[in-house]
């Protein structure tokens, strides 16, 4: 463009600091947009973190659930969109931080150039105009005085009493006023030549260039920073892709939930193994009853109901349903339901194979290594060797024994799994249905202990330990009951040690709970046997 008189200088001044503060400007706000996208990350990463399942996954049963795995790949697929956040920050630190802000470095360096060379053009112009103003005043001073000696000698001249030696020495003076009238009109034409060229190449050829020079520089940095806010959308869509694919993987597990596949898992992971009791006998109340004549000495309290169990007695374990027992654990997982014992058994004996296998494997490495040093002594001492093939020997021999030992747990545990099994299916055609409710009491001790005791008697199936111990075939006998229950349900006792009894049935209590979750009765008609704490209402004496 054609720029104007010589003020236009300013406007461009102002505008091109406006453009470089415009540029500084946006730096300055990506700056803070990658800020926020790194604290963003970090929050999510740190979200990530607090949910993600403290035990490895070996370790933890939740981690069979499809609804656990789901959960577990639904944060993976966060925290990688949290890498994608990070990325996006990274890409525009770089690519705009710190490549626009070498930018503007580099512009302003150029401005300062370019208005440097524009001021020392003006200053050259100014300095020019300067000497023609004084060549012009000298030219206009000397013509003065040209004119002033002129007279004067002509004076002079005409005057009768001048000598002829002040006439000419005044002539001289004239014409050499003349003469410097002359030279100085001589210069300053010559100056004002000078000046209307430079200040024409000024004008019309120095400042437009410098003007050019601005104008481009102006327009580059524009460009750049057009490209500079194009960047800020680009950083976003090179994630997209790969965002979507997190967004992707989390429509899958939330798709990969398997309700049914968790039953299967939790049935698998906790089915005891128990068999399932026996059909309900028909009990013919029509016929007289032998009551036992020791239960003549017992009677209930004066007020006809049986006293609710202690405080300390209702911690009792109410199977199945009812917090687990605090069984110490053993060696053999006895405590265990038999199909819990069993896969725990089968476990402990695949972890010892494995680190008889690995002792088995030192001991062979260490044999040839001994022997490759009998054959080259310099390679090593045999006899250094000697300690670590006694320890494996030592520990081949430990692991051999542990394997024995769960080998025949194991059979044990399968054994008693099968029997359980074949009790189940030769007793029954169909599962029975357990109680819709619970018998109504008309008791009104303790609304708590009355609660318990409204409970449903729990289904057998997923039993966290034993229905039943093995109970000896002959009881040691009391001198005399020491306390009286009353069975809440129905028992069928159709396993070794235990006995039957009837919902509402009087019962003399022969021995408590012994934290295993059956007590000892004995029946009014006779007979004696353990049936389900949780089944019994206990009043002790």
């Amino acid at each position: 463009p054609t720029w104007g008189p010589e003020d236009q200088f300013e406007v461009l001044e102002r505008h091109t600091q406006w453009g470089l503060d415009l540029l500084d400007r946006y730096v300055k706000f990506v700056k803070e947009r990658t800020e926020v996208e790194q604290a963003y990350a970090k929050q999510l990463r740190n979200l990530v973190k607090k949910y993600l399942p403290k035990r490895p996954a070996k370790d933890d049963p939740e981690s069979k659930f499809s609804q656990q795995q789901s959960f577990v790949q639904i944060l993976q697929e966060v925290n990688d969109f949290a890498g994608q956040r990070e990325l996006v920050a990274e890409n525009l630190s770089v690519r705009v931080c710190l490549e626009l802000v070498k930018y503007s470095q580099e512009m302003k360096q150029e401005r300062k150039m370019h208005f440097q060379e524009g001021r020392r053009a003006q200053q050259q112009l100014e300095s020019g105009f300067k000497q023609l103003e004084n060549s012009k005043r000298k030219f206009e001073r000397d013509c003065r005085e040209a004119e002033k000696a002129a007279q004067t000698a002509e004076r002079l001249d005409q005057d009768i009493n001048a000598t002829k030696a002040d006439v000419e020495k005044a002539k001289q003076q004239a014409h050499l006023r003349s003469h410097m009238a002359e030279e100085s009109k001589n210069e300053y034409a010559a100056q004002l030549q000078r000046f209307n060229r430079d200040q024409a190449h000024f004008y019309f050829s120095q400042m437009p260039q410098i003007f050019d020079k601005l104008q481009d520089m102006d327009e580059r940095r524009a460009t750049r920073l057009g490209a500079g806010y194009g960047l800020l959308s680009e950083a976003e869509l090179q994630v997209v892709p790969i965002i979507a694919k997190c967004l992707e993987g989390m429509k899958v597990a939330a798709d990969a939930v398997d309700a049914k596949n968790d039953s299967q898992v939790l049935i698998e992971l906790h089915k005891s193994g128990f068999a399932r009791p026996g059909d309900v006998e028909f009990e013919d109340f029509s016929q007289p009853m032998n009551r036992a004549p020791s239960d003549s000495s017992l009677g209930t309290p004066s007020d006809g109901r049986p006293e609710l169990r202690g405080p300390g007695r209702s911690r009792a374990k109410r199977w199945p349903f009812g917090k687990k027992n605090k069984t110490v654990a053993s060696e053999d997982f006895s405590h265990l339901p038999p199909e819990q014992q069993r896969k725990r058994l089968q476990q402990q004996l695949e972890e010892r194979n494995r680190e008889l296998q690995k002792e088995v494997d030192q001991r062979e490495a260490l044999k040839k290594m001994k022997d490759v040093y009998e054959k080259t002594p310099q390679m090593g001492d045999p006899a250094s060797l000697e300690p670590r093939i006694t320890e494996t020997l030592s520990n081949i021999e430990r692991l051999k024994l542990e394997v024995q030992k769960y080998e025949a747990w194991l059979a044990e545990a399968e054994s008693r799994v099968l029997s359980n099994r074949g009790d189940s299916l030769g007793r029954h055609t169909r599962p029975p249905d357990p109680p819709s409710s619970a018998p109504p009491d008309s008791s009104s001790n303790g609304s708590q202990d009355n609660k318990e005791s409204s409970e449903e008697p729990p289904s057998e199936e997923g039993q966290d330990t034993p229905i039943y111990t093995e109970f000896d075939e002959d009881f040691e006998e009391p001198t005399s009951p020491i306390g009286q229950c009353v069975a809440i349900y129905h028992f069928e006792g159709s396993s070794e040690g235990t006995i039957s009894m009837t919902e509402g049935e009087d019962l003399s209590l022969m021995e408590e709970d012994k934290g295993d979750g059956w007590t000892r009765v004995r029946r009014k008609q006779g007979g004696e046997g353990y049936v389900p704490t949780s089944y019994l209402r206990v009043s002790l004496n």
